[in-house]
């Protein structure tokens, strides 16, 4: 049945070709599980400098097309490539647009003409379809960057002979970024003042969000874990858009994210001191020698619980909490390991308590893909604190690595982590609810008990490396939808 489904996948992001978030993780992976499973799926993204300057053979399908931005008309090419699952992606190349040398914006903010490019990239990559004349059964859009393109099917494109009564999926990977622009750049979309701009269209709150025509004109609407596709129809999670998605409640749906095993794996990962698997868990210990040896920890720590976290430093990854909490934390005579970038002040805070506590806190402010790997596999217990996650993968690849993950209750964490019950030997992680410091260190006392007892902490280890969150679950569950939006 999957195999008469033909899926256009628009993601502004894809691994390997261009990133800078999970977005770009679930739109490199998702497609290759589809494919896997029977789907002709196509991707399309911008032609960024990452994907021009990568180690990727592109080939010229369409010497020239004729893009609209507004009351312009604007030439474009498009280069098509593969993936190492032989999914076909295409690049819609327009160098004054995306050959920058950052996605969405540099330190100053975002980039002031992000609604014309990605304007732009929608037109062209409904025109591309036109011009290869390959009609799929379903476009699957993802996050604001794409949000133009169910709008643009309902409105310009609808007498299109090719593209006419396509239906769209549309993906929220995460509320907080909602493309809003002014109202007077609507013409620039193609879009119509009068059967557009209102409140059940793309207006919010006297401006032009992105992300609402996409959840307005869309067939289907989903989101990255069930438990955030019912947070974002409340106040507290709904960043204003609670009313309109707790409106289209009954198209709302929430799959979870997966994990790509080949990249993920201890068994086989390249980063590591030593591989592991259930039946070989002595790389497990190495690796954490090899973690305390490289980050300069004491070499006692081997004997105590290593904390580790490798995320974005910001308030909304619970930054505060772990901050607060530090000396406390610390008090339980354990080690802590954290990589990462973000805001100034956190990145400040914690330089200043590896400074204050040698030998027991090390951080590393950037981004490094080995040691992240490293981490993973060295500490004992992972902590992700966020304010809220709508699915969160580091959760997942902690699971694999028999680190035992310590959450806040909150989208895909919630889904994902069940706390562990030293009686009945049933769980696989720390959980607790109030965004506080007590809740949070209660929960990390509780963990460290648990520590001090190795028959049940290997217990809870292999609980978690037992964990299935591959790529193939999700994209059943996509292709379901397809169906359904297809009238199947």
């Amino acid at each position: 049945m999957a195999g008469e489904v033909k899926t256009f996948f628009l993601s502004s992001e894809v691994v390997p070709f261009a990133k800078t978030g999970g977005l770009a993780d679930v739109a490199g992976a998702l497609p290759g599980a589809l494919r896997a499973l029977g789907v002709d799926v196509r991707v399309a993204l911008p032609l960024y400098r990452s994907a021009r300057s990568g180690n990727f053979p592109l080939e010229r399908v369409i010497e020239r097309i004729e893009v609209p931005l507004g009351k312009w008309i604007l030439p474009s090419s498009v280069w098509a490539t593969e993936t190492k699952e032989g999914v076909k992606v295409y690049l819609v190349e327009r160098e004054d647009m995306f050959d920058r040398p950052n996605l969405y914006g540099n330190p100053m903010g975002d980039y002031y003409d992000n609604l014309e490019r990605f304007s732009f990239f929608c037109h062209a990559a409904l025109r591309t379809l036109e011009a290869l004349g390959w009609r799929p059964d379903v476009i699957h859009c993802n996050d604001w960057q794409t949000g133009l393109v169910p709008a643009l099917i309902s409105g310009p494109y609808r007498h299109s002979p090719l593209l006419s009564g396509i239906p769209s999926v549309f993906t929220i990977h995460n509320l907080g970024y909602q493309g809003i622009f002014p109202a007077e750049k609507l013409p620039l979309t193609g879009l119509d003042y009068g059967e557009f701009f209102h409140p059940e269209g793309v207006e919010f709150w006297g401006n032009l969000s992105l992300l609402k025509a996409g959840i307005v004109y869309s067939k289907a609407i989903t989101t990255v874990s069930p438990t955030y596709a019912k947070e974002i129809q409340t106040p507290e999670f709904g960043l204003g858009m609670e009313g309109i998605l707790h409106h289209r409640r009954e198209v709302l749906r929430g799959i979870l994210n997966g994990v790509d095993y080949t990249l993920w794996n201890p068994a086989t990962d390249p980063h590591l001191a030593e591989n592991y698997y259930p039946g070989k868990m002595g790389g497990k210990k190495r690796c954490k020698e090899a973690l305390i040896q490289e980050m300069g920890l004491e070499g006692r720590l081997l004997q105590r619980p290593l904390l580790g976290m490798t995320t974005r430093l910001a308030a909304q990854k619970g930054l505060d909490l772990v901050t607060e909490a530090m000396e406390e934390i610390l008090a339980l005579d354990v080690g802590m390991v954290i990589l990462g970038t973000g805001e100034d002040y956190y990145q400040k805070a914690l330089q200043r308590a590896a400074l204050e506590n040698p030998g027991k806190v090390a951080v590393r402010i950037g981004f490094d893909e080995p040691l992240a790997h490293k981490i993973m596999a060295g500490v004992d217990i992972f902590l992700i604190p966020s304010r809220y996650e709508p699915c969160g993968l580091t959760q997942m690849y902690a699971f694999k690595y028999g680190t035992v993950p310590l959450v806040r209750a909150t989208g895909g964490l919630e889904d994902t982590v069940r706390p562990f019950d030293p009686t009945t030997g049933q769980g696989n992680g720390f959980k607790f609810g109030p965004h506080t410091r007590e809740a949070f260190l209660q929960c990390i006392k509780e963990a460290v008990r648990v520590y001090e007892k190795p028959d049940l902490w290997r217990l809870l280890v292999l609980n978690g490396m037992k964990e299935d969150f591959s790529w193939e679950r999700s994209a059943k569950e996509y292709i379901d939808l397809y169906m359904s939006v297809m009238g199947r």
